[in-house]
């Protein structure tokens, strides 16, 4: 579930000094305002509200909450839009208190989620309101940055984990580099890095289950060098490189880590992936804050822009401006704060406390503990055989869009894809009296992500090898 930080507070730009991550004391009406969308919820629901809410405040504690289905984390997802949007009208000044600043920012966020929406220039996750939104060309605007000279000669290159910067991830994989992407919102961990050579799958590395599986956590005492950022946008300037993210400041906080650790300076490129439409000219320079990150290039399915901005990038963390709320959600700044306190003796200041929506944690269903094995129960059953696929194509991805159109008529998807190989193919094994013809019919020409895939039954040899899967060496 979405974490919002209420981030306001006027402060001018600088060309030196820390990460300011102002905070915001919210007046009661406010507070009411962003607290008021979860008095309707379910007993049981409140329950895991209230769960959530104090775990995220207990330092160093690791929250814990149950498995959740598929329906219930499309609620904790509705839930937390429905809180950032509590926010966002509440710091639009609609509670009576006056608008508060940043409050600028929600009416060009909105303005571009809206667009995006009403143009049908979103994909899925819908709507795009209060995310990252999943832009239609992302992939090309993915393939644009990788034409980059900055990004072909990147040895490691870190990545925001939102779905419109999946194919980065993939490319950067894909291309033998070091891939260093954050826990989501920070909230279970710090950074983790991936290489290619460890992974059998590289798509499957592109989510954050893969993340989890195959990065390695890094720790704040690790000595590492970061090429490039990439970084996702809600908005963004093309003339001045001033960008505006979905609200909550992760983006931000994550950058000043790295500042602090050294892994990054002022010369290290910042680069957004966006649609066209996601360009605005509107975004005051005098009103920006001073943890805002500009960005260095921006990268659309049909341009490369090169800003050359002018504004200062942040350069560390200012304590006084991280309330203990936030604090309490993000381990890795609980750890950092009582590291510097330890070696210097002295307290750390604290912002005022903030009013943060709460924090669902979340888990994926264990995998389906059948007994049997993939050639149990697959051998001898009809296969259909798909390629024309986008390499960052998740298994995940494929079962549920075979599920969509096929109904529910297979056993299992396969997948192959090595490193270095852009061709994604994959084999639909099916139950038993099921159409192949129909399926077939669905399948092929159906449109997945960017791609318009291609089907067939794929027949099987005299010796019971497919006609379409590559022999193993």
């Amino acid at each position: 579930m979405a974490m919002v930080s209420l981030l306001a507070g006027r402060l001018p730009l600088q060309s030196s000094g820390k990460l300011a991550l102002s905070a915001f004391t919210p007046s009661p009406a406010m507070a009411d305002a962003c607290s008021c969308k979860f008095t309707g919820l379910s007993m049981k629901r409140r329950s895991l509200v209230s769960s959530c809410v104090q775990a995220s405040t207990q330092e160093g504690s690791a929250a814990v909450a149950g498995v959740e289905s598929e329906e219930q984390r499309l609620e904790l997802d509705a839930e937390a839009r429905s809180a950032m949007a509590a926010v966002a009208e509440a710091q639009a000044g609609r509670d009576g208190q006056g608008a508060a600043p940043g409050a600028w920012k929600w009416a060009i966020r909105k303005r571009v989620w809206d667009l995006l929406e009403s143009e049908n220039l979103a994909q899925l996750p819908r709507p795009v309101h209060h995310r990252i939104p999943n832009f239609v060309g992302a992939g090309a605007a993915a393939m644009k940055l990788a034409s980059l000279p900055a990004f072909e000669t990147a040895r490691c290159v870190k990545v925001n984990p939102d779905t419109p910067q999946k194919q980065v991830r993939f490319l950067t994989l894909n291309g033998n580099k070091i891939l260093m992407t954050p826990q989501p919102r920070l909230r279970t961990g710090f950074f983790s890095i991936l290489e290619s050579s460890s992974i059998p799958y590289l798509p499957d590395a592109c989510t954050s289950a893969g993340v989890a599986k195959f990065g390695k956590p890094i720790s704040l005492d690790d000595k590492l060098k970061v090429d490039l950022i990439v970084i996702g946008s809600v908005a963004v300037d093309p003339k001045t490189g001033a960008r505006l993210g979905k609200g909550e400041g992760f983006a931000e906080l994550e950058y000043g880590i790295l500042r602090w650790m050294g892994a990054i300076d002022d010369s290290t490129l910042v680069v957004t992936t966006v649609h066209d439409q996601q360009l605005v000219d509107d975004i005051p320079l005098e009103k920006l804050l001073i943890h805002d990150v500009p960005v260095d290039i921006i990268c659309t399915p049909t341009q490369i822009i090169h800003t050359n901005t002018k504004i200062p990038k942040p350069k560390g963390i200012y304590w006084e401006k991280l309330s203990r709320q936030k604090l309490g959600q993000i381990r890795v700044l609980q750890d950092l704060k009582k590291r510097i306190e330890k070696e210097t003796g002295k307290t750390l200041p604290c912002a005022p406390d903030e009013v943060l929506p709460p924090l669902a944690v979340r888990q994926r269903p264990p995998p389906k503990g059948s007994g049997r094995t993939r050639n149990s129960v697959t051998a001898h059953k009809q296969t259909i055989f798909m390629w024309n696929l986008s390499p960052s194509t998740t298994k995940r991805e494929l079962e549920d869009h075979v599920a969509q159109l096929g109904g529910d008529f297979f056993l299992t998807v396969r997948t192959s894809l090595k490193p270095g190989n852009n061709r994604q193919l994959a084999w639909v094994t099916l139950k038993d009296g099921a159409d192949a013809g129909k399926i077939v019919k669905a399948l092929d020409q159906s449109t997945l992500g960017e791609m318009v895939v291609r089907a067939k039954v794929d027949e099987p040899t005299s010796a019971g090898k497919s006609h379409s899967q590559p022999q193993a060496k």
